[in-house]
């Protein structure tokens, strides 16, 4: 249902709010090595949600990113919505483009109630709530 981009872009931004601050930042080769992300990909990842405002960056020596307690604040969805478009959710799992109410596809009315609820929470929680999840060893970045 999410892209490698936005699937990337959330374990990003988790890493960042766990790892990072204004006074530690980090680079896209750590965050890229640690969560096995290719690094080429990821940096353009931070690079969008950086010009967005989602996350902060900084260039030169001891620059890197970093997430500040109130971008953590944030719903996580946003960070789908920056990368793959607030529509993502409206999209057809089989990718059938007159998937709707009224012409269903085979899966939609299967896949609704799980489309909704998933969204319902990256919605409802924010980036540090997940966050904190890892933080208390309730859920994994990295295995």
């Amino acid at each position: 249902m999410l892209s490698n981009s936005s699937k990337y872009a959330i374990n990003a931004v988790l890493y960042l709010a766990i790892n990072s601050s204004v006074n530690n930042k980090k680079g896209v080769k750590e965050i890229a090595e640690t969560l096995q992300i290719p690094t080429a990909f990821l940096a353009k990842i931070l690079q969008v949600l950086a010009k967005k405002e989602a996350i902060c960056s900084t260039k030169g020596p001891g620059g890197g990113f970093y997430l500040t307690e109130e971008k953590a604040k944030a719903p996580l969805a946003s960070i789908v919505h920056y990368i793959d478009g607030s529509d993502k959710f409206a999209v057809c799992l089989l990718g059938i483009r007159s998937c709707s109410e009224e012409i269903p596809c085979p899966m939609h009315y299967a896949v609704k109630p799980f489309k909704v609820r998933f969204l319902e929470e990256l919605e409802k929680h924010s980036i540090e709530y997940f966050a904190a999840k890892v933080r208390n060893g309730e859920a994994y970045l990295m295995v």
